[in-house]
């Protein structure tokens, strides 16, 4: 049994990997598909389409009669939370006497390889799923009114009330544009530097808007290049922007638009385990999820023309 063994079943230990998961996880991934947590690996969860949309249920009793039930039924799917698995081995050679040291920083590299994959497959999925509307911002246009409209659609999308919030995701193209853009420095009138150009970022644009919704935007980026060819270098979402419907704490039956379904207490497991040669001893973290687009009618992306 290797010394890995019982640090791998180390409350602490599992606490801290935990923790380091929670502290690395994409706040663009977790901003746009909000975990629901749940007890079991595969379970119903609520679709929402143009052709079926939430509805709220009447709840009056007759005397003697039966209550409104709330279920699933055949227009709606089932999450299967995949496993996720990342190995990060440590030589006999390289092993030192605090090896709760090296379990956490094994768990600190887990954790950052997790998000950033969890992050793309997000943004991947949101963009593969609607149809990019391509509105044209050049300098005559208005980008604040357009978005103002891309609000009241996502909140009819929901039909979901005053629950609901309504999120924006700029990719960074997109950002420095519409930042730069007459009509929105138009609208700053404080901040402005000692040069006289308006500042204006993130939470500037949601003050702007209708409702003040929350304004992020996602620098990541990949490499679209095959292995051993020239990099190619692009941002994750880019010259495009989401504006959905999200819920703080999501439930398997709200419509928001994207949800990432988790076993409850199961995130970012630590473990070990000796390969068979006896040299290297292997720290093993596990966990499933599964990112699933819950409700089309709730988003809206765009690419605009300049």
């Amino acid at each position: 049994m290797g010394r890995l063994a019982n640090i791998g079943s180390n409350p602490i230990l599992t606490e801290y990997a935990q923790g380091a998961a929670q502290s690395a996880m994409s706040k663009v991934a977790d901003f746009l598909a909000p975990t629901v947590p749940v007890s079991v690996s595969v379970g119903r969860f609520k679709v929402y389409t143009a052709k079926n949309r939430f509805h709220l249920p009447d709840t009056r009793r007759a005397v003697g009669g039966r209550a409104v039930e709330v279920g699933f039924d055949a227009t709606d799917d089932t999450f299967n939370c995949a496993a996720h698995a990342i190995d990060a081995p440590i030589d006999i050679l390289e092993q030192d006497d605090d090896m709760e040291n090296s379990m956490m920083e094994a768990a600190d590299m887990a954790a950052e390889i997790g998000a950033l994959s969890h992050e793309k497959t997000v943004l991947d999925l949101a963009v593969a799923t609607l149809a990019a509307e391509t509105p044209a911002w050049g300098s005559s246009a208005d980008p604040i009114k357009t978005l103002d409209e891309y609000i009241l659609e996502v909140l009819k999308g929901t039909r979901y009330g005053g629950m609901m919030g309504v999120r924006i995701l700029l990719g960074a193209t997109l950002l420095k544009n519409i930042k730069n853009h007459p009509a929105v420095k138009g609208r700053i009138i404080t901040g402005k530097s000692a040069n006289g150009v308006a500042s204006v970022n993130e939470t500037a644009l949601g003050q702007m808007l209708l409702g003040g919704p929350d304004v992020r935007a996602t620098f990541a980026v990949y490499d679209a290049a095959q292995e051993g060819k020239t990099d190619d270098i692009n941002f994750l979402l880019d010259s495009s922007l989401i504006v959905f419907a999200a819920k703080d704490a999501p439930t398997r039956r709200d419509p928001s638009f994207m949800k990432t379904f988790r076993l409850r207490n199961r995130w970012m497991q630590p473990g070990s385990y000796m390969r068979d040669d006896g040299r290297t001893e292997v720290a093993k973290f596990d966990w499933s999820e599964d990112v699933q687009v819950t409700n089309d009618t709730a988003a809206v992306l765009a690419t605009p023309t300049w």
